[in-house]
């Protein structure tokens, strides 16, 4: 399979060992940046999720609509397998929608479902 699905990630999808875990591999990628959006948390209930990233709250970006507002993160190409293995570690707390990056990539990104950060 291709690895043809650009993928934008801010948080737990960066770290080598949640990488392994849903992929079976490290991806390569390369910095970018999201305008539009701003950084905040969520907390995550599914249990298999906070023991493979190893934390309860995770980052969740929401869009403000702001050109201020920049969210940065990593853009990691994806094969189609991979992306829905990555829809099954984001659970019902995200949302998956297409974006354009910095620098002109359309990607895939998960968006907090609700603006409010969680305690």
């Amino acid at each position: 399979m291709t690895a043809d699905q650009a993928l934008f990630s801010y948080g737990t999808l960066q770290l080598p060992a949640v990488q392994s875990a849903q992929f079976g591999r490290l991806l390569d990628g390369q910095k970018d940046s999201l305008t539009g959006y701003a950084m905040g948390q969520v907390r995550i209930q599914d249990g298999d999720v906070v023991m493979v990233s190893g934390a309860e709250y995770h980052p969740a970006i929401f869009p403000t609509g702001n050109a201020d507002d920049v969210v940065e993160g990593s853009v990691f190409w994806l094969t189609a397998d991979e992306l829905a293995a990555a829809d099954e570690y984001e659970v019902d707390d995200y949302v998956r929608v297409r974006v354009t990056l910095s620098s002109g990539i359309e990607a895939w990104t998960y968006v907090g479902v609700s603006p409010e950060v969680l305690e």
